[in-house]
């Protein structure tokens, strides 16, 4: 159990370091309004481009991303904790249980989670 922690621990640093590595080592980009700006046939566009979408779909498609993903990372976790009796352990999954609660709670608290105007 104790060399699947370092491997995984190894993989985690050595997938950062490889990130800040490519950070360094890539040439920047420089973005030019001309590259960027749309091009049809010579002549500006008539109509715009991109077509709007509500914010707050956005906000919903965001929040389901974030706690998937963390549902997803717990799960494992859950089960390892599950086969031990370390007091450590249970504390550690408790308390990310109430961080995942309270960020939704958070989220309920500021409407975020309501996607239809609701009329009375």
């Amino acid at each position: 159990m104790m060399l699947l922690c370092l491997i995984m621990l190894f993989i985690f640093f050595l997938s950062g370091l490889l990130v800040i590595i490519s950070v360094f080592l890539t040439k920047k980009k420089l973005i030019s309004r001309e590259k960027s700006s749309p091009f049809e046939c010579g002549f500006d566009p008539k109509s715009s481009s991109r077509i709007p979408f509500s914010m707050r779909f956005f906000l919903i498609t965001v929040i389901f991303l974030v706690f998937d993903v963390e549902i997803i990372l717990l799960l494992p976790y859950l089960m390892t904790c599950s086969r031990s009796t370390d007091i450590f352990s249970l504390v550690g999954s408790v308390s990310i249980i109430i961080i995942l609660l309270g960020g939704m709670l958070h989220e309920w608290a500021q409407g975020s989670l309501y996607w239809m105007d609701y009329k009375e």
